[in-house]
C-alpha cells in the first residue's frame, strides 16, 4: 500500500489531513474518519474531505513547507470547518463554497502559527467557524441543517455511550457506532492515547453531570469531546504524562463547563474546539513554568 500512496501524495496527505483532527499522522486513522462520518451522512464524509483537500491544494500552491504538508498539517483544520459548516446549515451550494473557502482559509491561518512556532492546534478552524457562522446566521436567512434534528432523552448517566460518543463529537458525530469508528482509528495509530482518551471523556461526562449540565447533552458526548483532544495531546507511556492528561483534562473540563454555563460563545456557534485549545495552552504554560524553575 505504500507504493500505491507513493503514487498518489495528494490523497495521503489529504488522509492524514483528516487523521491529524485527533492528531494522528496515519492514513488509515483518517480513512476510519470518513467512514465514520459516511455512517452519520455522506455529507459530512464529503465536506471533510473536500475541505481537506482544498487546504492541502492551498497549502502546495502556496509552496508550504513539503514535510508539513505531508505530514497532514494543512487539513484538519479545514476538514473541521467543512463539517462544521454542514452540520449546522442547509447543504445549499453557497455553504459548498463556503466549505472550500473556509477551508483554503483555516490552512493559511494554520500556516500563519506554524511559522511562529505557536502550537495553534484547532485554532485555525474554530476562528473560521465562529466568522462564518456568524456572518451567515447575521447576514443571511440560510435555514439550519435537518441533520440537526437529533431526539434523544436519557435518564442517567450510560458510562459506556458517553464516553464513546465524546470521540465522536469531535468531529460533530452523535452516532454511537461513528463514536466507536473513531476510537478504534486512534488506537490503531496510539493505544495510549486512544485509552487516555476514552478515560478523559468518561472523566468530563462525570464532572459535568455533578455541574448539574443536560443529560442529555452528556451522553451525547457534547462534555468529552473537547477533553478527549486534550487527553490525546499530552498521552504518553511515562508516569509524569498521565499527570499532565489529569491536570489538562481538568482545565479543559473546566473551561468548557464555564462556557457552556454562561453562555459566553453562543453568538458565534458554541464552544466548538475552543476549550481544548484554552486547557492545552493553559497546561503547556504551566509546564513551561514548573521546567523553568526545576
Amino acid at each position: 500500500m505504500n507504493r500505491f500512496f507513493s503514487k498518489l501524495p495528494f490523497i495521503d496527505q489529504t488522509l492524514k489531513g483528516i487523521g491529524q483532527i485527533m492528531l494522528q499522522e496515519n492514513r488509515w486513522t483518517g480513512l476510519l474518519f470518513i467512514i465514520g462520518l459516511f455512517i452519520g451522512s455522506w455529507q459530512y464524509a464529503a465536506a471533510a474531505i473536500l475541505a481537506a483537500a482544498a487546504g492541502t491544494a492551498a497549502a502546495k500552491l502556496l509552496k508550504y513547507n513539503q514535510q508539513e504538508i505531508d505530514a497532514g498539517l494543512y487539513g484538519f483544520s479545514p476538514a473541521l470547518v467543512g463539517v462544521v459548516l454542514v452540520f449546522l446549515f442547509d447543504d445549499i451550494l453557497i455553504i459548498w463554497f463556503l466549505v472550500i473557502a473556509g477551508g483554503i482559509l483555516a490552512a493559511t491561518i494554520q500556516h500563519f502559527f506554524i511559522t511562529k512556532k505557536i502550537p495553534a492546534y484547532t485554532f485555525p478552524f474554530i476562528l473560521v467557524a465562529w466568522a462564518f457562522i456568524f456572518l451567515i446566521r447575521q447576514y443571511t436567512e440560510i435555514p439550519p441543517s435537518e441533520l440537526l434534528q437529533i431526539k434523544f432523552e436519557p435518564t442517567q448517566l450510560d458510562v459506556f455511550l458517553a464516553p464513546t460518543n465524546g470521540f465522536g463529537e469531535v468531529i460533530f458525530q452523535a452516532s454511537v457506532l461513528s463514536g466507536v469508528i473513531f476510537f478504534i482509528a486512534v488506537f490503531i495509530n496510539s493505544p495510549v492515547a486512544a485509552l487516555y482518551g476514552l478515560a478523559a471523556s468518561l472523566l468530563g461526562a462525570v464532572l459535568s453531570v455533578v455541574n448539574g449540565q443536560p443529560l442529555e447533552q452528556i451522553n451525547l458526548g457534547l462534555f468529552g469531546f473537547n477533553a478527549v483532544l486534550t487527553a490525546i495531546v499530552f498521552a504518553g507511556t511515562k508516569k509524569i504524562d498521565g499527570l499532565w492528561v489529569l491536570s489538562g483534562v481538568i482545565i479543559t473540563i473546566v473551561i468548557h463547563n464555564l462556557l457552556i454555563d454562561h453562555h459566553i460563545l453562543d453568538v458565534v456557534g458554541g464552544v466548538l474546539t475552543f476549550p481544548f485549545v484554552a486547557g492545552t495552552w493553559i497546561t503547556l504554560l504551566i509546564q513551561k513554568i514548573l521546567v523553568k524553575k526545576v
